[in-house]
């Protein structure tokens, strides 16, 4: 830009600040040219008091040059737009009135655009400015169904915000523009903004005024019911059902029902909802076949897994088989998840001797792994269970045979050998601890009788038991691994998880034996200590389990 269309400093401090007498001296009441000049956005003085909320100086600058009204900046905006956009009420209902007075030949500030397609509403609504938004709609209600670049009107985005005046004045005004509607939009209707913004009054305002938008999709094919399952909003799920049933009925492009999306996504609160309205959507199945059981199964949700299981019926969905042949069970046994196959395992109504397309069984598809030395030991512990529930329940099968273990060399041994020094390690330490506590119990022996002088003490009784267990633990551990070298990979299946909880086992009750003994040792007139190491004691286990979940009783391998 030249030097010339520049702002004066003075100009932009005044209008920056509001300074209507700063302004009167800087314009030439014959020449207002100097109005027209702007920053390096292209922002005139106008834009500026619309920004900063000065409607006395936009008031004295359109009274100088009332084609500002329309001037862009460099983003395409307005004054109205940077008005709207900042939520300054008092000058946007200042442009809203010379809007409202802009000759009809010529375009209105109104419905003016931006780059991003917006308009002022869009403008308003989408910064949650909702006093300025209602201002715009009363001067012109159709603006609420424009659409940007985005296939957003701003009806869309006042349901997403939760802007509920903003929305019921928008549905108050005759709508016939329907073929408009956004059913191809990438976010979908309004009513699936609303659901997505867990707005259940503006979901109940748009059923009742719009009911034509329960119909419509957004480009995945997903309808609003879809969006509610997805996110979990019970609510908003109750709502939908009651207003169109059949919407849980309905699929989107993956062949996906809403029952299914819940499953997929651990919805529990949606399943409860769909299946109490619809129990016989259970029965849909997707593109390839598989049900909601699959879908659970497939994303490793255990909870939505769960929820299914405790309100669907019928066995034959639980071992039904998609268009691979793959029942709920083979899906969990292929993709590892453990949680899921026991889960389903502990149902009588599903069947472990199903086979798939190629012959396999869940067990059989499991113990693939143990000669690819991938198994771990969650599914050392499922396939030991799987094992067990064929031998009980598929006698009269036919059935893959069982594998035999692999060969004693693996391609993990230098791991595994590791593993093992350090169990043997650690239970050698417990041992060799509780062992000489044995002999050096806490409060001495009395020196006649060779007797413990709190014996008789109940604390004293505890610290021996737990004495023992950790110490007979920790032996067991020594001796299973000094075994392991016979047969690694038999050991790491039958045997290394039970040595891995003895091990928990003997570490708990050394925790035990020290609390005890600190109990036992400090002088009853201050107990503080004692409490203070039982506290710190009792905490220890809880802080381990925190940070490592249910991985701490299986073995990393």
């Amino acid at each position: 830009m030249d030097s010339e269309g520049r702002m004066d400093p003075a100009l932009y401090k005044a209008a920056t600040q509001g300074k209507v007498a700063s302004l009167r001296q800087l314009v030439d009441p014959e020449d207002p040219s100097v109005l027209s000049s702007t920053t390096p956005q292209l922002n005139t003085a106008l834009h500026l008091a619309a920004l900063h909320g000065h409607a006395e100086f936009a008031v004295e600058v359109l009274e100088k040059n009332e084609e500002l009204l329309v001037a862009r900046n460099d983003d395409g905006d307005t004054p109205l737009h940077l008005a709207a956009n900042a939520g300054k009420l008092e000058v946007a209902q200042l442009l809203i009135r010379h809007a409202l007075a802009w000759p009809q030949d010529r375009k209105s500030p109104l419905i003016m655009i931006n780059k991003a397609g917006n308009t002022a509403l869009h403008e308003a609504v989408r910064n949650r400015r909702g006093a300025v938004a209602e201002a715009l709609l009363d001067a012109d209600p159709s603006r609420g169904h424009d659409l940007n670049e985005r296939m957003e009107s701003p009806l869309h985005m006042a349901a997403r915000e939760g802007l509920v005046q903003v929305v019921q004045k928008i549905v108050d005004y005759t709508w016939v523009g329907q073929e408009f509607l956004p059913s191809v939009s990438l976010s979908g209707t309004a009513l699936h903004q609303a659901v997505l913004g867990t707005h259940h009054r503006i979901v109940e305002i748009l059923l009742e005024k719009r009911p034509e938008l329960t119909d419509l999709t957004d480009s995945d094919g997903n309808n609003a019911l879809h969006y509610a399952a997805q996110k979990d909003h019970q609510r908003a799920v109750e709502l939908l059902l009651k207003k169109r049933t059949e919407l849980a009925y309905k699929r989107n492009l993956h062949g996906m029902s809403p029952l299914h999306v819940a499953a997929h996504y651990g919805s529990t609160d949606a399943i409860k909802a769909l299946l109490r309205h619809c129990p016989d959507v259970a029965e849909m199945v997707d593109s390839y076949g598989r049900n909601a059981f699959h879908a659970s199964v497939d994303s490793g949700k255990a909870n939505a897994l769960r929820c299914l299981l405790r309100r669907v019926r019928p066995a034959e969905l639980l071992n039904r088989v998609d268009s691979h042949g793959d029942a709920p069970l083979h899906v969990a046994a292929k993709r590892s998840r453990v949680h899921c196959a026991l889960l389903l395992l502990n149902d009588r109504r599903v069947d472990p001797c199903v086979r798939d397309h190629a012959g396999q069984t869940a067990r059989s598809l499991v113990e693939m792994k143990l000669h690819t030395g991938e198994m771990d030991a969650y599914e050392m512990y499922l396939w030991k269970q799987l094992k067990h529930q064929e031998f009980k329940r598929c006698r009269k099968q036919q059935l893959p045979p069982l594998a035999t273990y692999p060969s004693r060399r693996g391609s993990n041994d230098k791991y595994f050998e590791r593993i093992v020094e350090t169990y043997i390690l650690v239970a050698t330490l417990i041992a060799t601890v509780t062992f000489a506590a044995t002999f050096t119990m806490p409060g001495g022996y009395d020196q006649n009788k060779g007797i413990a002088l709190h014996g008789h003490n109940t604390a004293f009784k505890i610290f021996v038991i737990s004495n023992t267990v950790a110490m007979c633990s920790s032996i067991v551990v020594v001796f299973c691994f000094i075994w392991a070298w016979q047969d690694p990979v038999r050991f790491k299946v039958d045997q290394l998880l039970w040595g891995h909880r003895l091990t928990i086992i003997a570490c708990l009750g050394m925790l035990v034996s020290l609390m005890t003994a600190v109990y036992i040792t400090v002088a009853p007139t201050s107990r503080w200590p004692a409490y203070v190491v039982i506290a710190i004691g009792v905490s220890t286990p809880a802080v381990v389990v925190l940070m490592l979940g249910r991985d701490v009783i299986f073995v990393p391998l």
